[in-house]
């Protein structure tokens, strides 16, 4: 049994060689893209020609990684069962139930011959997961054509997303001069000064959770995760922390870098033989499409129409539909089976067989109406 795409672990390959597999059983054309050996995005299209036009298309967008599974599972968790209408496994809702259900409609539209103006195209990435290097090389390389909207088939409990925060990474590292403990005096403590720099961090975090936008909240920090010192009887010369940044759409990563920075050295933390650097180590955009844009009012409509969430909000957390909206102009919802909050990274994960059938319908009834020629 494979690791079934867990992310850090760089496994991929065997689910996107399975979702390749299905899309060329069903007549669609195939394309794969090694982003690295072994981690390749891959592209199931309906393509233009019949009764498919060469106009602006309908971009899918999701991710063939999941988080690492980790203990506790009562079931095998990359061997999917079907019990009680929900579909067990990692990744059931995070998002192989999306990517399956978009399959599912995209099939049924060939089936249909449905008459469209343009193609029908799902771009599933690799790495979503940790540093995205699968949709930044999605998007060096380019769309090859235009579309008139994009959705991400991430899990949202079927409600329409139409805004979404962002993400970045930073790394701060904080060097100061060692000495023995016995006299402190003589060193310089990076540990301490890390210490100060963070009460910046949390009083920004404060002053940030003043100002709530209706759909997105705030922007946030948190510390993930922090190293430092050598050992108990020495001051300590260095501390490295890692901060988690959630970003509003149009927020710039490396423009909160140098307002810390400029922060610590108003406070004067960076003196007397400290040293205090950061960097932007992965940066994910935000967006945010008007709520009375067609492909909002298509989407919403479609799973109205079948039943589902009639409303739509916006999604504190952050997903590859930043890049297709910022690089290349697409206006981008995100809507898809499964709950991110109740489901996805957790144990026992799944999604209802009920949600993935309503999504797919949705999905093909939006090409319908967003493309019907």
């Amino acid at each position: 049994m494979d690791a079934g795409g867990e992310n850090p672990g760089g496994t991929e390959e065997r689910t996107a060689e399975v979702l390749a597999e299905a899309g060329r059983a069903r007549g669609l054309a195939v394309r794969t893209d090694p982003v690295v050996p072994g981690r390749p995005n891959v592209d199931v299209e309906l393509p233009p020609g019949g009764p498919v036009g060469d106009g602006p298309g309908l971009l899918f967008l999701g991710h063939s990684d999941v988080v690492p599974a980790g203990p506790g599972w009562s079931r095998e968790p990359f061997r999917s069962v079907v019990e009680h209408g929900r579909l067990y496994g990692r990744g059931a809702t995070d998002m192989k139930g999306g990517l399956a259900a978009v399959l599912v409609a995209v099939a049924a539209l060939r089936r249909a011959g449905a008459p469209l103006a343009g193609p029908v195209r799902l771009a599933c990435t690799v790495d979503e997961e940790d540093l995205g290097t699968g949709i930044r090389h999605l998007t060096r390389r380019g769309l090859g054509r235009a579309f008139r909207g994009c959705v991400v088939a991430e899990p949202t409990d079927l409600q329409t997303v139409v805004a979404c925060r962002g993400d970045a990474y930073l790394e701060l590292e904080v060097t100061g001069v060692p000495a023995h403990s016995g006299r402190p005096a003589d060193g310089r403590n990076a540990v301490d000064a890390a210490a100060r720099v963070l009460e910046l961090v949390r009083a920004d975090h404060a002053r940030l959770q003043q100002d709530l936008d209706p759909l997105l909240g705030a922007g946030s920090w948190n510390v993930g995760r922090i190293e430092g010192g050598r050992t108990t009887s020495m001051v300590a010369p260095s501390c490295r922390v890692w901060l988690d940044r959630r970003l509003m759409p149009g927020e710039d990563p490396h423009r909160i870098v140098r307002e810390l920075l400029a922060a610590v050295a108003a406070a004067g933390i960076d003196r007397d033989g400290i040293t205090v650097a950061a960097e932007v180590t992965m940066a994910m955009p935000g967006f945010r499409t008007p709520v009375d844009h067609p492909l909002v009012t298509t989407v919403h409509g479609a799973v109205a129409e079948l039943g589902g969430p009639a409303s739509v909000g916006g999604w504190t957390a952050a997903c590859d539909g930043g890049f297709v909206a910022r690089d290349h102009g697409v206006p981008t919802v995100v809507m898809g089976p499964g709950g991110l909050n109740d489901q996805a990274h957790q144990v026992d994960e799944s999604v209802g067989t009920d949600e993935l059938v309503l999504a797919a319908r949705a999905y093909a009834l939006t090409a319908l109406r967003l493309l019907g020629a």
